[in-house]
Order: C-alpha cells, then sequence, then structure tokens
C-alpha cells in the first residue's frame, strides 16, 4: 500500500512564530482525587496544552453532581469529559447507566467535550431523549488494543461512528509495525471531505508519529502528557517534547518529513539535534524516530515526496543499500548507507557519513596540540574496530583510507572474516580481544551497541587489555561516557566519544535534507549538554 500525499516545498519565515495550524493538544487528567486533577490543570495550561481530558475512572471516590461542577467551573481549561469502562482499556468498573449519567450531567453542566464509546452510544442518545447541549460536542470513540485494521475496515468504522451522530470521530489502533500508521493517514486527510472533524492515534511507540504529525494531516487533537511515562494510553507524548522538541505548533500540509530508522531508537537525540536546526532558520520540515522492523516495506509504503530524507543506524545501514536508487561510490565501497535522501523524481539516494564524522574526531583527537603533520596521524597505526556492521564496516574503510593497519573484532568470527578481506585485514572474535596486543599504542574503535543504555554496565573489552590502546572511540553516545571509555580514562588513555561522530555525521546529512550549510555551533551547543 502507497501513502501518498503530495506536496510541495516551503520554507517558513525566518523567525515567524505564529501558529501554522488548528490541531489542538489535549492533556489527560489521571489522577485519585480532584485537587489533584485542578492542579495538574493548571500544570497542563502552563505547559501549553488546549483542553484537558477529565478522566473519571481514575477517580478513587466520585460524586458526579459536586465533583463535574467543580472541575468545569475551576478548569482553566476546555473540559473533554472520559469515563472509560474497564471493556474499552479504562478502570471503571461499575454499572453503565451510572456512567452514563455522569456523561450527561457533564454535558449539562457545561463540559466543552464528552466522549461516548462506539459501543455505548446508542444507549446514551436513547436516554438523552434529544436534550443534547448546544455547547458541548460529543466525541464517539473506538478504542483498538490489538491492531489496526485495513483501509477498508478502518473507513466502515469511520462511517459508523459518523452515523451515530457524533460531533467529532474518534478512533484509536495498536501499531504492529510503523507501516500500520500510513492507513490511518490516509483514513485522517479522506475524512476531511465529510466535514466531521477526526482524532485518529496509532498507539505504542510504532505509532508515534500518528500523534505527532496529526496537524499535517488534518487531525482535530492528540494527546500530550504532562509527564514521561505518565499516559493515558501507549506511546503518548509529553506536551514539553510536542512543543519543544517537535514544533509542533509549526507543523501544516506542506511539511516536509524526515526521521531516523533503526531498532530501537528512542534513544536519539537527532530530533533534537535537526528539529532545533530546523527551527533556527525557519526550515519547513519535522524530524522523528522512526521505529522500523522491515526497511523495504518502510520505504515502499512510505513513497511520497512527503517523506523527504532519513538518517539510518543499527540495525538497518546494510540493508538500506538495496532499497535505494542510487548510492555513493563510497557507501557501495563500505556497503552500508546511514543517509537516504528523496529526490524531486522520488528516487531514493543513499550516502555514508559514519565514517567521516568518525575519523575525522579520532584524528584530531590523535593530533592534539602537536604541530599539524603531512598525512594523517592514523597512518600505520594499528586500528581495532569492534563490529562488522554498518558502522563497523564504515569505520574500517575509513581507517583503511587513511593508511591504518585494520584489525576486525566481532562475536561472530565468520563476519570479522568477511570485512577483513574486503578491507585487507585481520580478523578476531570478540572472546579473543582482550588478549590480542600485538603492540602499543593500538587505536580501539567500538561500532556497536555494546553499553548503551539501559546495558550501561556492558563493555566488549577488558580494563586490563586497554593499555596496549593509545586512543579509545566508542559510537555509543547514550551515555556519553559509557564503561569502556571511563575504563579507558582511568587507564590514561585518550578518548573520544560518540557525541563527536554523531555531530561530525550529522553536518553533510543536514545539509543533503536541507540544501543549507549545517550550523556546526548550533549543533555543538546542543550536544553540549550530552
Amino acid at each position: 500500500m502507497e501513502l501518498v500525499v503530495e506536496s510541495g516545498v516551503k520554507k517558513m519565515e525566518e523567525g515567524e512564530a505564529t501558529r501554522r495550524n488548528q490541531t489542538l493538544i489535549c492533556a489527560p487528567i489521571m489522577a485519585d482525587t480532584v485537587d489533584q486533577m485542578l492542579n495538574l490543570m493548571q500544570k497542563a495550561k502552563t505547559s501549553g496544552a488546549d483542553l484537558v481530558e477529565v478522566r473519571l475512572d481514575s477517580l478513587k471516590s466520585f460524586n458526579p453532581q459536586s465533583n463535574i461542577n467543580t472541575i468545569i467551573k475551576q478548569s482553566p481549561l476546555p473540559t473533554l469529559f472520559t469515563y472509560r469502562p474497564t471493556w474499552e482499556g479504562g478502570q471503571y468498573a461499575g454499572d453503565e447507566a451510572s456512567r452514563l449519567d455522569a456523561l450527561r450531567l457533564a454535558m449539562k453542566l457545561g463540559a466543552d467535550y464528552i466522549d461516548v464509546e462506539l459501543k455505548a452510544i446508542d444507549e446514551f442518545n436513547t436516554a438523552l431523549h434529544g436534550n443534547k447541549s448546544a455547547k458541548c460536542k460529543v466525541i464517539v470513540s473506538s478504542h483498538n488494543y490489538d491492531n489496526t485494521p485495513s483501509s477498508e475496515e478502518l473507513g466502515n468504522l469511520v462511517a459508523r461512528i459518523q452515523a451515530s451522530g457524533a460531533d467529532i470521530v474518534k478512533f484509536a489502533t495498536t501499531a504492529l509495525d510503523i507501516t500500520d500508521v500510513a492507513r490511518v493517514f490516509q483514513i485522517t486527510v479522506h475524512s476531511q471531505v465529510s466535514g466531521v472533524p477526526i482524532i485518529a492515534m496509532v498507539m505504542g511507540e510504532k505509532g508515534l508519529m500518528s500523534r505527532i504529525l496529526c496537524p499535517k494531516f488534518g487531525g482535530y487533537l492528540t494527546f500530550g502528557t504532562l509527564e514521561v511515562g505518565k499516559v493515558s494510553a501507549p506511546g503518548q507524548p509529553t506536551i514539553e517534547d510536542l512543543l519543544s522538541i517537535y514544533n509542533f505548533r509549526q507543523l501544516g500540509p506542506d511539511t516536509r518529513i524526515f526521521g531516523i530508522i533503526g531498532k530501537p531508537v528512542s534513544h536519539s537525540k537527532s530530533p533534537l539535534l535537526y528539529n532545533e536546526a530546523f527551527r533556527s532558520v525557519g526550515f519547513n520540515g519535522i524530524y522523528m524516530p522512526l521505529l522500523v522492523d522491515d526497511v523495504a516495506n518502510f520505504f515502499r509504503t512510505y513513497s511520497s515526496l512527503d517523506f523527504a530524507g532519513f538518517s539510518c543506524t543499527i540495525p538497518h545501514k546494510e540493508a538500506i543499500v538495496d532499497c535505494c536508487d542510487e548510492v555513493n561510490p563510497t557507501a557501495k565501497l563500505i556497503g552500508a548507507v546511514n543517509c537516504v535522501v528523496r529526490r524531486p523524481d522520488g528516487k531514493l539516494f543513499g550516502c555514508n557519513t559514519d565514517y567521516v564524522g568518525a575519523i575525522s574526531a579520532i584524528e584530531e583527537a590523535l593530533q592534539g596540540s602537536q604541530p599539524i603533520m603531512s598525512g594523517s596521524p592514523l597512518a600505520r597505526k594499528l586500528f581495532v574496530v569492534i563490529g562488522a556492521g554498518g558502522a563497523g564496516k564504515a569505520l574500517a574503510y575509513g581507517a583503511k583510507e587513511k593508511g591504518a593497519r585494520v584489525v576486525i573484532a566481532n562475536r561472530t568470527y565468520e563476519r570479522a572474516r568477511e570485512l577483513a578481506d574486503v578491507v585487507g585485514g585481520q580478523a578476531l572474535s570478540l572472546d579473543e580481544l582482550s588478549n590480542f596486543h600485538p603492540e602499543n599504542d593500538m587505536i580501539l574503535a567500538n561500532t556497536t551497541s555494546i553499553g548503551m543504555q539501559p546495558k550501561v554496565d556492558d563493555t566488549p573489552i577488558s580494563k586490563e587489555a586497554l593499555r596496549y590502546y593509545s586512543l579509545v572511540f566508542d559510537a555509543v553516545y547514550t551515555p556519553k561516557i559509557t564503561r569502556l571509555l571511563r575504563e579507558a580514562q582511568e587507564s590514561g588513555v585518550k578518548i573520544v566519544t560518540g557525541v563527536e561522530m554523531f555531530i561530525g555525521q550529522a553536518y553533510e546529512q543536514y545539509e543533503r535534507f536541507t540544501g543549507l550549510p549545517a550550523p556546526k555551533e548550533l549543533f555543538k551547543k546542543i550536544m553540549a549538554g550530552y
């Protein structure tokens, strides 16, 4: 299936701060008491929310008349009342008549919105006897915690919700794959024709872009939480992230989509870096984490020009080579791509910026304050690369190009041997590495995810073996100082962090994505805190 929502490229005026879309940010409010809810509502207003969703099912004790009245009168923001039963993923386990009575009461007392489940709307409407408030909009909702149905099934679902008399259609599905989101985008776009507003979310980490991109595709609102992890449904971002990282208010139909493709990917600092850079020059783009299982399927599904460029990380750098229509010679030689750009004709161009960023950072550290020599300080050095994946290939190639003697250490010896044969080097299994020290002043470069959050106590080599190296580099940058780098420092060895490689490889990617010069000082400033 192909998602086609073509749009032109447009830059925002520099410094433009006006809101470019009408999509609302709704803060779910879940608490034990009404007083706690009112405190959270004040926080929601301060955070930048447009309205609050009052989850009545979260209250430990509930007096409908007094509690709803207090909430409506004291809320600093418009209110959406939800009283979610257990059979639709909520906490309310009481009788249905009392639940629907409370929602009707909220409508009568002045709620701006109420949420009624599709399964309950007929009963709700019957008891209403046509006495619907003119002020209160009824959201009719459906939640699927198992999967995302086909486009046809989603279309039928929306039609049923519309036929129920809904003022606003809402459905939430679950992403088993990131390509599920494409069907929801299609339905959102097509629903604009009917004139009935739609809230369409895909739950889970693989559905994150449905929550961030709804202004682009015409969604009525998205949900943003006050704190990380305090969610009312899986995959909700924080209000702070929506506004500060993803520039939510600036998104529009012509916003170009960029992102980092990986698995895992939630740790990536790339969205912080690129979105801040986009905002600084008024470039109309958004950059997101994209949790992808199958890269070929991803590119087949998201094939429109709107999906304009991608960074690629573990474990997809090699598989992406075959997805590109053209790969630059260096990336082809390395056999790994970490940057993909969609050209105006829709063709995918792949290149590799990893090796430039890492090798430059290592050379600078080796050079230090020494007078600049002709040739590379890596020349004739023994350069040990841990890992034979995409980043490992890039560094092995880069070191070889600079005149180093390359050794590949990998968990699987056969993969190490394959890469070593290509670059004319030596191969080791990772188990052999701690006892490998044919000479002093070697260079060590870890290109695997060993030591990355959350497994911060892992390291690929014993501390005792580090004394044979003059410099240790680690591509992992979460945390910035990994156990490997900490033990190298304690052993008196120079270190280069993954942050330095990350910034170096991002320069070229940014320029390829935007056609603008990379704001190098801004990149360094953003990453200084990591």
